[in-house]
């Protein structure tokens, strides 16, 4: 009996061992630090517009006084329309910078700005979705508190910056539209799916959701972004690489399938996770181009 409840013990601790770990993973994984970023996409496109343009920076307050590091990015031309930009997951605000061009071309301003727990901002756990839509939130209503010339404001998103903006729909944003590239329906498929395609067992999860809420105070299963589309009517243009095998496409077409208001899905082809606009970037600007003239964003 002895033998037995040692044996007990030590199984307990080994699965608790494993679940902190797998939830430490899971939420905090290795951020890229500016320089690395800008590294990184100067290797893969030309960043030289970015020096160009004028910025400026400053901090917006969220939930509970956790402060988010922003960029805006003046555009030359301007014409009264603005987009926030957010980055996806170990990224920042440098993360963004591939799909300014795109909105510099229709006459948008940009602004760009540091997930939580990420770039500049003090270090934290990522919720995927839950905590960084209330930050994206924040960041819209001070949006439209600092700019007062704003005659449209749109929102677009890469992988986690796309579960983001798709999760802020819950709080009906005073937004006129929503791009969301490669981002996922919830977080537990893609777990599953890495989990299954490191040859592990899928019911990792379940261990991960644990460590989840034992060591963070939330669980994986809440991160639904999908849920926030049930009422939403802002329009959204849902783009995703035919060839990510990391969020599957299937996570578009779902939440494609599940919004209430107009929405466009497109797959980019021969595109792999968050390479859409690097694999096809004359494809994918005449998608948003197109999609925002529908909606008469844009003349």
């Amino acid at each position: 009996m002895k033998v037995l409840l040692i044996v007990v013990v030590i199984l307990l601790i080994v699965i608790l061992s494993v679940a902190w770990f797998l939830a430490g993973f899971t939420m905090t994984g290795n951020r890229q630090t500016i320089d690395e970023a800008l590294s990184w996409q100067s290797d893969h496109y030309d960043t030289g517009f970015y020096d160009d343009l004028e910025k400026s920076d400053y901090t917006v307050e969220s939930a509970e006084g956790y402060l988010l590091h922003v960029q805006f990015l003046k555009n030359p031309v301007p014409q009264g329309e603005y987009v926030i930009i957010s980055h996806g997951y170990t990224d920042n605000h440098i993360g963004s910078l591939k799909y300014v061009p795109t909105y510099l071309k229709l006459g948008f301003h940009c602004i760009i700005y540091d997930l939580r727990g990420h770039g500049e901002n003090a270090t934290t756990f990522t919720t995927y979705g839950i905590l960084e839509a209330r930050d994206l939130d924040a960041l819209i209503k001070n949006t439209r508190t600092r700019y007062k010339d704003i005659a449209k404001l749109g929102l677009h998103g890469e992988s986690l910056g796309a579960a983001t903006t798709i999760t802020a729909m819950q709080y009906k944003p005073e937004i006129d539209f929503a791009v969301a590239d490669c981002g996922f329906s919830d977080i537990e498929n893609v777990l599953r799916g890495g989990y299954q395609s490191a040859h592990m067992p899928s019911f990792l999860f379940e261990i991960a959701d644990m460590g989840a809420r034992l060591r963070f105070h939330y669980s994986l299963k809440q991160m639904r972004p999908i849920d926030a589309l049930d009422e939403n009517e802002i329009p959204v243009l849902f783009l995703h690489g035919a060839e990510d095998a990391f969020i599957l496409p299937e996570n578009s077409k779902r939440m494609h399938e599940r919004t209430k208001g107009v929405s466009e899905i497109h797959m980019i082809e021969h595109a792999g996770h968050a390479e859409s606009v690097l694999t096809d970037p004359e494809g994918y600007a005449a998608y948003v181009d197109s999609f925002l003239r529908t909606l008469g964003v844009i003349e």
